[in-house]
């Protein structure tokens, strides 16, 4: 029987669902036969990748997103790459770093019973974790969530004014410990990176997270918030991708995206 990675290695990850077709034949796991079920079209993953351009296991992580970001045709995966700033420290400072993100990852290790935070590391739905540069524990892990439909919902609408984003939301909860979590989203960049372990080398980022506003839930009243844009960032290449999560353990209950641009009112985007 080949190897899931071996799988996918051979066929450069040609997207999470149609990765399945290629290896079904002689990898049967239930995972994998559910992302072939008409159900499996209500099903979602947020994938938050931890990442750093200080650390040399990071780039194949990094590589790994792309692809997957690249054949995610059918939207079902949100696809996230928070830049911790810990290994700013290492001799190269990752411009788009964010203590926050660390914060967040330290809150996954808690919430995950981890004994320590690293890097590359990828989380699935707030629930699952792994290593963010193996490819077939990333895709077995994507798959599993991909079984489960949302269980609360969420509705987005926003536009780009200026230098923030303006964003409007409603999103319903069965538990009360939910918060609804809103990351500004630059969709790609590049970086050449002079120090460090990746001394030499030219990065690519996709996903990149840029802001982070995260807003406890109370009743069904509409919600408003800003998130501004970075500093001297263009104001077309960027996505907002929501998620509703839960404070007692991490697990995320549902998620929607869409486009931003400049002076551009974005239509609802529904996800129930």
């Amino acid at each position: 029987m080949y190897s899931l990675k071996a799988v996918i290695t051979s066929i450069s990850l040609a997207g999470v669902l149609a990765l399945t077709a290629a290896f079904i034949s002689s990898y049967n796991g239930p995972a994998m036969k559910a992302l072939q079920s008409p159900a499996n079209d209500k099903g979602f993953a947020v994938v938050e990748l931890f990442t750093s351009e200080g650390c040399s296991s990071c780039p194949p992580a990094d590589e790994l997103l792309q692809r997957l970001e690249k054949e995610n045709k059918k939207g079902q995966l949100y696809l996230l790459a928070f830049h911790v700033d810990y290994w700013d420290h290492q001799g190269w400072k990752d411009r788009f770093s964010d203590h926050a993100f660390s914060l967040r990852q330290q809150q996954y290790a808690d919430w995950l019973h981890l004994r320590t935070v690293y890097t590359p590391q990828v989380v699935v739905n707030g629930a699952s974790e792994c290593i963010g540069s193996d490819e077939g524990a990333v895709v077995r892990t994507i798959a599993g969530a991909l079984e489960h439909s949302a269980t609360d919902s969420l509705t987005l609408n926003g536009s780009i004014n200026g230098r923030e984003a303006k964003v409007t939301f409603q999103a319903t909860a069965a538990e009360k410990d939910a918060v609804v979590v809103l990351a500004l989203v630059q969709q790609s960049a590049q970086s050449r990176v002079r120090a460090g372990e990746n001394e030499g080398r030219e990065l690519s980022h996709v996903q990149i997270v840029r802001g982070l506003k995260t807003v406890r839930l109370e009743g069904n009243s509409d919600h408003a918030v800003s998130i501004p844009l970075p500093k001297g960032a263009d104001q077309q290449n960027w996505e907002l991708i929501g998620f509703v999560q839960h404070t007692s353990g991490g697990r995320i209950t549902a998620a929607a995206r869409y486009p931003l641009s400049a002076g551009a009112t974005i239509p609802t985007v529904r996800n129930d």
